[in-house]
């Protein structure tokens, strides 16, 4: 294989609004040993001839169809395809900052116990841009630059998805994109903590983020449910569950309710507390609401707290570190 080449995986369906700049922003970039693996995705606008157009002017773009619809498959067939050592992903209607590929590769190839390199992102916009997406961005930043990012990966994808860098034996290790589970980001990085993969983050904006009404995230139903608590309880259970300490559920709001129907389905018996005193006492699926603060009587608990009200949660942090409760292994954020 060619010495430390970056093979970028672009999957592409219907992006020919973005797709110049996104294809700009490669060819820009400081590093310059990459080859770009662009699938396109039975896309039904101009993708297919702005990608062929740029793959003539520039031999280290190679545009492949298809075979299988959906992005899971265009992720596995551009792998299939890439000739790197290093493997990143790029998102069609987003932007890499100039120096992106560089400090990314840097960062991997200088520390010799990191898996995963990231940065950054910043959303943008024509259009105005709704707080939400900007909270999260900020979360997200801040929770890179943390000691152990893996700490949130119950509430959030932790990596955002267009901006890391692994070596492809590493990627291989944990299965690529073998699973036909969306969203096959958060998949991926619940097996990277599976592995026990260490990030290193580089403390600069990589990568922008573009939010439009067409974005997959909004648009596609494999991203629908924000929540996502199928997924995490699948890897709770095989990855942090003790069978012989009790469930707790703390929160009985929309989401407790989703989430203990959720258990329910598995056959899962869990006990439930709340903070709201109208509703302590009351029965929902046949459990009685508690007192969040019985919860010291309760041998060894697991907390999945579904309170997502940033108040909601300072209180209850507040609490569970009075009464010296471990993150991750006493109490998990599944909201």
């Amino acid at each position: 294989m060619p010495n430390n080449l970056i093979s970028i995986l672009l999957p592409v369906y219907n992006a020919a609004p973005f797709l110049n700049a996104c294809l700009d922003s490669v060819l820009t970039q400081t590093e310059t040993n990459w080859e770009l693996i662009a699938i396109n995705d039975f896309s039904e606008d101009e993708s297919k001839q702005i990608l062929e157009q740029y793959a003539q002017k520039d031999q280290r773009i190679q545009v492949v169809q298809n075979t299988e619809k959906g992005i899971i498959p265009a992720l596995r067939l551009a792998l299939e395809k890439s000739k790197g050592t290093l493997i990143t992903r790029m998102d069609a209607d987003d932007l890499m900052q100039p120096q992106k590929l560089a400090q990314l590769k840097k960062i991997l190839l200088n520390q010799d116990d990191c898996q995963i390199s990231t940065g950054l992102v910043q959303y943008f916009s024509e259009e105005q841009l709704g707080q939400g997406y900007q909270n999260y961005a900020n979360w997200l930043n801040e929770l890179l630059q943390s000691e152990n990012p893996y700490t949130d990966i119950y509430k959030e994808c932790i990596l955002p998805s267009p901006c890391w860098m692994m070596r492809k034996k590493h990627l291989a290790a944990c299965g690529g994109f073998d699973n036909d589970i969306y969203p096959e980001d958060y998949d991926l990085c619940f097996r990277f903590y599976k592995k026990n993969y260490k990030v290193a983050v580089c403390p600069e904006v990589l990568h922008l983020w573009r939010d439009h009404p067409t974005r997959s995230s909004r648009t596609q139903k494999h991203y629908s449910n924000q929540r996502f608590f199928d997924l995490k309880l699948d890897y709770f259970f095989q990855l942090d569950y003790y069978f012989s300490r009790p469930i707790v559920i703390w929160g009985a709001g929309k989401k407790g309710k989703q989430l203990a129907q959720k258990l329910r389905d598995r056959g899962k018996e869990f006990l439930w507390v709340c903070n709201n005193p109208k509703k302590v006492g009351k029965e929902i699926l046949d459990v009685k609401l508690m007192d969040y603060r019985r919860l010291p009587t309760i041998w060894q608990p697991q907390i999945l707290i579904t309170v997502a009200a940033p108040d909601g949660q300072e209180e209850i942090q507040a609490f569970l570190d009075q009464h010296q409760y471990e993150r991750n292994y006493h109490y998990f954020y599944f909201v």
